[in-house]
């Protein structure tokens, strides 16, 4: 069969060339909360961010690591025929722990023979020397990977999504990790869609990313709305409306088209997988339908990622 020729740079072909296998990611929820939450330096909730955090379940944080990461192997290989897989450390803050505590879940994740490596989902504002340390100590050894969740490089949004941290803080975190870190595989996570924001932002991301030497992957979202969010009262006043899919579609091609083509890119949407709690856009609990018409929509335009770069 022959291969279809895609107009981004998927992870999985990173992945593939790295460990010449397919490689599927273990999603587990270790961490319990994040800075925003412990209300540190009078920050607050992120206003998108649901009661579980990202892509958390209350089930997963009652399970040990070894239990998270054994059932969804499992299920992998039984489903997919997975042969290698990375530990995706991804709810809330998993960096907001002690150096012992990270030591102790890297090792575990490790431990699995058929695990080449893990991912960690953190913040800029919580990279701290100790963490730095501990990723260049287990880089030596296999592969690490860290995804920032910058969300967006205009201070204006990111006060408005009571992020806690700045464009600032976020350049200096890529250039710690750089510095400390050469070895980590290193990415950012972007949401587009919130007031006031134009595609000449999203297209002035790009062009920050490209300037990122250290940045080799990317990870897109839409802004949508969960239940029991602070977005979720906003929404219910009229006061923020969500992108419609196709305004989504046109920010997001104009992105890749001034993005690096080297550089890789984990998933073009978000997804709700708990169709009970998404409000808006209801087009964000269609995952693959999304995906084949945000292909489309690029194909149709003869788009592809690094066209104007």
């Amino acid at each position: 069969m022959p291969q279809v020729t895609l107009p981004y740079n998927p992870i999985s072909r990173f992945y593939r060339e790295r460990f010449q296998a397919k490689v599927y990611k273990i999603s587990v929820a270790v961490a319990e909360t994040c800075p925003n939450r412990e209300g540190l330096r009078g920050m607050q909730t992120c206003n998108f961010c649901d009661q579980w955090g990202s892509a958390a379940y209350e089930r997963n944080l009652q399970k040990t690591l070894r239990a998270q990461i054994e059932e969804v192997r499992e299920t992998l290989r039984t489903k997919r025929g997975a042969e290698k897989f990375l530990v995706y450390f991804q709810a809330y803050t998993t960096t907001f722990s002690h150096r012992q505590s990270l030591q102790d879940l890297f090792t575990t994740a490790l431990s699995y023979s058929d695990v080449v490596g893990f991912v960690i989902g953190t913040r800029p504002d919580c990279i701290s020397q100790s963490f730095l340390e501990t990723c260049h100590e287990f880089s030596q050894r296999t592969f690490v990977a860290v995804e920032l969740g910058v969300q967006s490089f205009n201070d204006e949004v990111l006060l408005w999504m009571r992020r806690g941290h700045n464009r600032e803080r976020s350049l200096q975190a890529v250039a710690r990790m750089a510095k400390a870190c050469p070895q980590v595989n290193l990415g950012v996570h972007l949401i587009f869609g919130a007031p006031g924001e134009t595609d000449d932002d999203a297209i002035a991301s790009a062009r920050t990313i490209n300037g990122l030497a250290a940045v080799q992957n990317v990870k897109l979202h839409h802004l949508h709305v969960l239940k029991n969010t602070p977005l979720a009262e906003d929404f219910a006043r009229g006061e923020f409306v969500p992108l419609e899919r196709e305004a989504y579609f046109q920010r997001c091609r104009l992105f890749l088209q001034h993005l690096r083509a080297n550089i890789a890119v984990h998933r073009l949407a978000a997804f709700s997988p708990r169709a009970d709690e998404l409000l808006a856009p209801l087009w964000t609990g269609f995952k693959m339908q999304t995906y084949q018409d945000m292909l489309d929509h690029m194909r149709d335009r003869q788009a592809f990622q690094g066209q104007y770069v």
